[in-house]
């Protein structure tokens, strides 16, 4: 492994970062949290317009091409302003499903509009299971889509095409995105089958509601089907030219849906703790930077031997979380499968910084005016949502059957 940046990936950064700066100040990020949008379209026009919409999309879907290592050093930098954004939701987790499971058709017609970020994409998975959707947490080939039992989502074929009914509880972005990938249960008790489908953000019988959330720079909504026209993606049961099924021999079946999903969770992973490992590095800068300027007992509060353990209990932290991240990055791009062990890494150091940032900021890190609970809020909202810690880290164990090793 090579972890030295390019001269190209460090010019990505550099620009990033100072777009950022400019663009994503405290204010910014407070006004933009409050609008119906939850983020900011202007900033997200000036984010696609340096490529990081589709900045892991191949060029001959209007990407720039990197690889995903590329992707998860951007999240860095947009984690670091907790930057709102459809970054999370279009370009990590809904392209790449687009990318390895839809038609050629379905490719053209939607994998420009996302990488121009004229179009905005979410994944709908049902209750709370997007961490177990995307094997993030544990097996993905349970029931968590609706298993032919009420609730979740099913999908049914009528007329000729799909109808979708159910609720997805927990969908980021889906409030005003302006595609909804479902995931959708199908084919009874006989053949049980999870798979996916495409719905327009004004289709009939669609309606979606903004949730208030723990984290408001990760903007959720709850999502009802009722009798919700759909396509699913890819070709299904020999539907494509020739029996080709989901422009692949083997078609787009219930197996290829769920390893999909797996591998776009573990690319999710590395982005997600990239962001919070960007997130924790600026919470330690604003709380060194603090502890130089307040004074107690006549001297700079970081000046006392008990603070600055304590800070450099944090800096080991979140260095030994961003190295973690940054092999993910390269992992990632390799066909590896660490991003788990990353984010809990990540999830870990980011915690434990916002809650020392705001012991150490004192009375100031309490209040709402200050940032240091916008960070807290983030570093609890993503365990909710792609954790918790230890289960990240049982899951990667189990896999690597460390366990059953260490039995013998």
């Amino acid at each position: 492994m090579d972890a030295r940046f390019t001269a190209e990936q460090d010019a990505v950064r550099r620009a990033l970062a100072d777009l950022l700066r400019a663009r994503c100040t405290s204010a910014d990020l407070r006004a933009a949290v409050e609008t119906p949008a939850g983020h900011d379209p202007a900033l997200w026009d000036a984010l696609a317009g340096l490529g990081l919409a589709g900045l892991a999309l191949p060029e001959r879907h209007g990407g720039v091409g990197c690889p995903a290592t590329d992707l998860v050093l951007a999240c860095e930098e947009t984690g670091r302003v907790l930057a709102p954004s459809p970054l999370l939701a279009t370009t990590v987790l809904t392209a790449p499903l687009l990318l390895a499971l839809g038609t050629d058709a379905q490719r053209e017609r939607f994998l420009p509009r996302l990488a121009s970020g004229g179009l905005t994409a979410a994944l709908a998975v049902p209750g709370g299971a997007l961490a177990t959707a995307l094997a993030l947490t544990g097996d993905n080939g349970g029931d968590w889509a609706g298993g032919g039992r009420a609730g979740g989502v099913q999908a049914r074929r009528a007329g000729g095409g799909w109808r979708l009914y159910g609720e997805a509880g927990q969908v980021l972005d889906g409030h005003s995105a302006g595609l909804l990938l479902v995931a959708a249960h199908t084919g009874g008790y006989a053949r049980s089958r999870t798979l996916l489908f495409l719905v327009p953000g004004d289709a009939p019988g669609l309606t979606r509601t903004r949730r208030t959330t723990l984290d408001a720079t990760r903007p959720q909504a709850r999502v009802q089907f009722r009798d919700v026209p759909a396509e699913p993606l890819g070709a299904v049961d020999g539907d494509g030219p020739g029996g080709e099924r989901g422009g692949e021999p083997g078609g787009t079946d219930g197996t290829r849906v769920l390893a999909a999903l797996a591998r776009a969770g573990d690319t999710a992973a590395a982005c997600v703790a990239a962001e919070a490992v960007g997130a924790a590095g600026r919470v330690l800068e604003r709380t060194v930077e603090y502890a130089r300027q307040r004074e107690q007992f006549g001297r700079p509060i970081g000046s006392f031997q008990a603070v600055q353990h304590r800070l450099a209990d944090v800096y080991v932290q979140v260095r030994a979380a961003r190295a973690a991240a940054h092999y993910a990055a390269w992992a990632t791009a390799h066909g590896e499968q660490v991003g788990r062990l990353a984010l809990a890494q990540a999830l870990e150091a980011l915690r434990t910084a916002a809650a020392e940032g705001i012991q150490l900021h004192g009375g100031v890190g309490f209040t709402w005016e200050h940032d240091a609970h916008l960070y807290f809020k983030r570093a609890a909202g993503d365990e909710l949502l792609f954790g918790p810690v230890h289960r990240l880290r049982a899951h990667a164990a189990g896999l690597a059957h460390v366990f059953e090793e260490a039995g013998r």
